[in-house]
C-alpha cells in the first residue's frame, strides 16, 4: 500500500523562538512535541506542511535554523536535537542531553573549519556549549547562571576573525556578552577555549526577549527587543591600537570641555589582540506591548532592516535613513479582534516576505509587492489546533473535514481548487470558538453540525449564508443542493456578545457608521462583516468571521459531553456523557427536526467512549470504560431503540476499557478495540444459534501485545474490508479483514502518523482511499491510500 500525505495541520507552540525561517524558504516551528517542517510557496501562494520530525518527548520549546538543511531544536525533556534535513525527512538526529530541565533557546554558528560550535540554554539556570564535528559532539562548557534564567542567546563569528561572541539575556534586565579566551591546562602543556563574560549591556528596563545580530562592514550589530516596549540597538566595532590611542585623547579632550556631546563607548578585548568598542547607537519606540522577538535582514545591496514583533499585534519593519535615523518603514499585524499579538516573527531569506506566529498558534505572511514595495499582501498559510484533537467527521460527501478540539475551537478544513495549481488543503472557517475545551463532534448534515464539550450541553450549529457562498468557490462546488434550499433564508454570519458562550445569527449587516453614530471600533467583539473570499481565509478573519450561529442548545445529561453520533441522515443524534453511575451513563436520543429527547438508553455503567450508528441506522452500538459494549435495534422507522446485546466478563473478549466501535459498509458487523490491544470483528451468527448475544457473537480477533487500540474505522471502499486503527502510542495501521483473517496492509511510522494518542479515525465518503486521523499532538491528518 502507498501512502501519501495530502494534509497535515497543526498549531505553533505558544513559545517565544519557536518558529524559524530558513535559507531554504522552509519554516520550521515547534507542534506539540514534534518539529513541523512547512513550506510557504509549496503551491505557488498555498503553504503546506511537508513533514514532522519526531524526537523530543515532550513539547519542543524553540527551533533554529544553522543552514540550509541544518536545524537545532530543545524542548521540555531537557534535549536538544542537531538535525540533518533531506526533501522527505530527517537523513540525520544528534541528541544533545545533559541539561536537567526544558531547553528553551538554542543557537549555532560553523567555524572556518566546518565544526559546529552549539549553545543551549534551560530552565535548570545553565547554559551549555558544545563542539560537534564528524558525528562526536562534546559539551566543554556549562555556564552557571546562579538560579537565574536565560530567555535568547545568539552565537556569532567576529567578522574580522574565528573568534565567536554569545549573547544572552537573563532575568536581570541585562544583555551579557561572552566571548571565548584561551586557557592553559594540564600544566601549560595544551590549550582549551573556555567562554568568559566580558561585558553587560545595561539599559532595558524590563526582560530582554529577543536578541539578534547581524554584520555592518567589519561591525556588529546587536539588536535587543524587551518587555519595556524598547528595542535597543548596539554597535560592537573593531578598534586599532592607533585608534585605542585617539579615544584615551577624546576621552581626556572630553574631560576637559564637558559641554561637548560624545556617545559612551565600552573598549572590550575579544580575543587575541582584538579590541571592540561596544556602544548604544539607537533606542526604537513604536510598539504598545511587549517585544518578544527580532530579527536583522541584509540586502543584496547591503541595506540593513529590522523586523520587530509584539504582544500588541503588530510587526514593524524599521529601516535608516540616509543621517543614519532608524524609523519604521512598514507595519502589519491584526486590527482588532480577539488575538492576543504575537510570540515571534523572521524575515524570509530574499527579505521580501515577513511571518509571524500568534498566541493562539496561527502562521501570518505578509509578501511584499516587488512593483510597489509599500504594499503587502497575505500569503495562504496553513494553521492547526493548539491544543489535543479530540474529534473528527467527513461531510457525508466527504467535502469538508471538521475537527474539534481541547483549544475549545471547532475548525472546519475544506480542499482548495485552484486553476493550474495542485489542489492543497486549508482551514475555511472556525465555526465555533467556545469557552470550554470541546470534546465531541457530529455531522447532522452538509451545512449542520452538533457539538459537545466540557458543560453539560450539546449545542447545535447551522451554516450561514456568506459561509456557504465562500464554501462553494473555493473548494469548487459544482452541484449543492442543500446549500441552494437554504441559502435565501439562513443569516449572513454570526457573532458572539461579550460574556456569552452562544454564537447569535447576524441577519442584517450594518455598514460602518449608522444613524448612531458608532462604528465597529466601539463593539468590536460583536461585529461581523460578510465578505467574498477568493483565497481561504486568514488567521484573523477565521478568529472572528466566519462562525455559525447557534441553532440550538440541547439539555439532558448531569455532566459534561463525551460522546455524539448522528445516523447518516441525520434525523437522530445520540449524546452521552461523563458518568460513574448507571444513571448518568443513559444515551438520549435526540429528533434533530424539532430537537426534543426521544427516549434514554440503559446499559452501562460508566462514561460510554464512543458511538456508531449502523449505515441503514437499524442499530445503534455503545462501548464504555465498563469494558462492555450495548446494542441497540429499531425494528421500523417510529419505534425506538431496544437493547437487543450486551456483554458481560463471561463473554466480553475484551479485559480493559473499550475505546471505540464501527460498522462494516456493508452493516452486516461491527468491531471494537480496547486498551487490552485487542481488535474484535462481532457478527450475527447466520445457523441460527441463539448466544448469550441474542446470536452475535466474536468472529475474528486482532490482538496486538503491548498496545492500547484508541481508535478505530472501516473504510467506505467497495472492494473490501480495510479497517484502520490508531493506538495510544500514537502509530496508525492499516488492515484488510479476508477470509477470516487479519492482513496488515499498511503500518505509519509516529513521524507519517502521530507521537501521541490517535483519538479519532475516519475514512472520507464517496472517494477512493482517504483517511482521516486526529490525536493528543494537536495534528489533524489526511492520507491518500492506494492499493498496489
Amino acid at each position: 500500500m502507498q501512502v501519501e500525505n495530502l494534509y497535515t495541520s497543526v498549531a505553533c507552540n505558544r513559545c517565544t523562538e519557536c518558529a524559524d525561517w530558513g535559507p531554504n524558504g522552509w519554516i520550521a516551528y515547534g507542534a506539540c512535541n514534534a518539529v513541523a517542517i512547512m513550506d510557504p510557496k509549496f503551491n505557488g501562494n498555498s503553504a503546506k506542511i511537508l513533514y514532522t520530525l519526531v524526537e523530543h518527548t515532550k513539547r519542543v520549546n524553540t527551533v533554529k535554523w544553522l543552514d540550509q538543511g541544518t536545524l537545532l531544536s530543545g524542548g521540555d525533556d531537557g534535549n536538544a536535537i542537531f538535525w540533518e534535513l533531506g526533501k522527505t525527512g530527517a537523513t540525520k538526529s544528534l541528541l544533545l542531553k545533559g541539561h536537567a530541565s526544558g531547553v528553551n533557546a538554542v543557537d549555532g554558528v560553523r567555524r572556518q573549519d566546518g565544526s559546529w560550535l552549539l549553545a543551549t540554554a534551560a530552565a535548570d539556570s545553565t547554559i551549555k556549549l558544545w563542539t560537534y564535528q564528524q558525528g562526536n559532539y562534546v559539551c566543554f562548557q556549562t555556564i552557571q547562571l546562579s538560579g537565574g534564567f536565560c530567555f535568547s542567546l545568539r552565537l556569532k563569528l567576529l567578522p574580522t576573525s574565528n573568534h565567536v561572541l554569545l549573547a544572552f539575556s537573563g532575568d536581570d534586565e541585562t544583555v551579557s556578552l561572552w566571548t571565548e579566551q584561551i586557557e592553559a591546562t594540564g600544566g601549560g602543556d595544551s590549550l582549551g577555549l573556555q567562554f568568559q563574560r566580558v561585558h553587560k549591556l545595561i539599559g532595558h528596563e524590563d526582560w530582554v526577549r529577543g536578541l539578534d545580530f547581524v554584520d555592518d562592514g567589519e561591525d556588529l550589530l546587536l539588536a535587543s527587543g524587551s518587555q519595556d516596549n524598547f528595542i535597543r540597538l548596539w554597535r560592537i566595532a573593531p578598534r586599532s591600537e592607533d585608534q585605542m590611542r585617539e579615544n584615551r585623547i577624546d576621552l581626556l579632550q572630553l574631560s576637559e570641555n564637558d559641554s561637548e556631546i560624545k556617545v559612551e563607548e565600552k573598549i572590550l578585548q575579544l580575543g587575541q589582540q582584538a579590541w571592540y568598542a561596544v556602544s548604544l547607537e539607537s533606542v526604537l519606540y513604536g510598539h504598545e506591548g511587549w517585544i518578544y522577538g527580532v530579527h536583522w535582514h541584509k540586502t543584496p545591496e547591503q541595506e540593513l532592516r529590522l523586523l520587530s514583533a509584539s504582544i500588541d499585534k503588530t510587526l514593524i519593519v524599521w529601516a535608516p535613513t540616509e543621517q543614519g535615523v532608524w524609523l519604521e518603514e512598514v507595519r502589519v499585524g491584526e486590527v482588532g479582534g480577539n488575538s492576543m499579538g504575537f510570540f515571534g516573527g523572521k524575515f524570509s531569506a530574499d527579505g521580501h516576505s515577513i511571518m509571524a506566529h500568534s498566541y493562539q498558534g496561527g502562521f501570518h505572511i505578509w509578501n511584499q509587492d516587488l512593483d510597489r514595495p509599500q504594499l503587502w499582501t497575505s500569503n495562504v498559510i496553513v494553521g492547526g489546533h493548539y491544543g489535543e484533537v479530540r474529534d473528527l467527521a467527513w461531510e457525508h460527501e466527504g467535502a469538508y473535514l471538521m475537527s474539534v478540539s481541547a483549544d475549545q475551537t471547532t475548525r472546519l478544513h475544506a480542499p482548495w481548487l485552484q486553476d493550474g495549481h495542485n489542489t492543497t488543503w486549508h482551514e475555511l472557517a472556525r465555526p465555533q470558538v467556545h469557552g470550554y475545551d470541546m470534546q465531541a463532534l457530529a455531522l447532522l448534515s452538509r451545512y449542520k453540525f452538533a457539538s459537545g464539550a466540557e458543560e453539560k450541553i450539546v449545542r447545535t450549529f447551522q451554516a450561514p449564508a456568506n459561509f456557504i457562498e465562500n464554501f462553494r468557490h473555493i473548494s469548487g462546488l459544482k452541484k449543492d443542493e442543500a446549500g441552494d434550499v437554504l441559502l435565501d433564508s439562513l443569516p449572513k454570519g454570526a457573532s458572539v456578545p461579550s460574556l456569552s458562550l452562544s454564537n447569535k445569527a447576524v441577519y442584517k449587516v450594518e455598514s460602518d457608521v449608522e444613524a448612531t453614530g458608532k462604528g465597529k471600533d466601539d463593539y468590536p467583539d460583536n461585529y461581523f462583516v460578510p465578505i467574498t473570499l477568493e483565497t481561504p481565509p486568514q488567521e484573523e478573519t477565521l478568529m472572528q468571521n466566519t462562525l455559525w450561529p447557534e441553532l440550538q442548545k440541547l439539555y439532558g445529561h448531569g455532566y459534561e459531553i463525551f460522546a455524539l453520533a448522528a445516523t447518516a441522515d441525520g434525523s437522530v443524534l445520540a449524546s452521552t456523557c461523563k458518568a460513574s453511575n448507571a444513571e448518568h451513563a443513559q444515551i438520549i436520543i435526540w429528533n434533530t427536526s424539532n430537537w426534543k429527547q426521544l427516549q434514554k438508553l440503559s446499559g452501562h455503567q460508566l462514561t460510554v467512549t464512543q458511538l456508531s450508528f449502523s449505515p441503514n441506522a437499524q442499530y445503534l452500538l455503545s462501548v464504555s470504560r465498563d469494558r462492555r459494549w450495548c446494542l441497540f435495534e429499531r425494528q421500523n422507522s417510529t419505534a425506538g431503540y431496544q437493547l437487543v446485546a450486551s456483554t458481560d466478563k463471561s463473554n466480553g473478549v475484551h479485559t480493559r476499557i473499550i475505546w471505540s466501535c464501527d460498522w462494516s459498509p456493508d452493516g452486516q458487523f461491527f468491531v471494537t478495540s480496547s486498551r487490552d490491544g485487542k481488535v474484535v470483528a462481532w457478527r450475527k451468527s447466520e445457523d441460527g444459534n441463539e448466544s448469550s448475544l441474542n446470536g452475535w457473537q466474536a468472529a475474528e480477533v486482532l490482538d496486538l501485545k503491548n498496545e492500547s487500540i484508541t481508535a478505530v474505522a472501516f473504510s467506505h471502499h467497495s472492494c473490501a474490508n480495510i479497517l484502520a486503527l490508531g493506538t495510544e502510542t500514537g502509530l496508525i495501521k492499516i488492515y484488510k479483514l479476508a477470509r477470516g483473517e487479519w492482513i496488515l496492509l499498511c503500518d505509519l511510522s509516529k513521524s507519517q502518523a502521530h507521537h501521541l494518542t490517535v483519538r479519532r479515525l475516519q475514512f472520507r465518503p464517496g472517494k477512493d482511499l482517504q483517511l482521516a486521523s486526529c490525536g493528543e499532538d494537536h495534528l489533524v491528518r489526511i492520507y491518500d491510500l492506494k492499493l498496489i
